[in-house]
């Protein structure tokens, strides 16, 4: 019964860990075609993330997706 439960878990872990890859795995892929946006001079991200608003807004985003990778490496460590 324990061991059932303690598999189940488990089990969940690492369902939640590989969705969690997938969608980081989506953010980079987001990330680096915009940056390649704009370096080809498609869309100016720079200038708008002169803005302080914004630029806070980008850092926070940027730490929640670098927490995220470090929840999923330590789920997938721990696996």
């Amino acid at each position: 019964m324990v061991d059932e439960a303690l598999m189940w878990s488990t089990q969940l872990l690492s369902r939640f860990a590989v969705a969690l890859g997938g969608f980081l795995i989506f953010v980079g892929i987001m990330m680096i075609g915009v940056f390649v946006l704009d370096i080809l001079d498609f869309v100016n991200i720079i200038s708008t993330l002169e803005n302080e608003k914004y630029r806070m807004l980008s850092l926070w985003a940027l730490f929640a997706v670098g927490l995220l990778d470090l929840v999923s490496g330590l789920i997938l460590r721990r696996r």
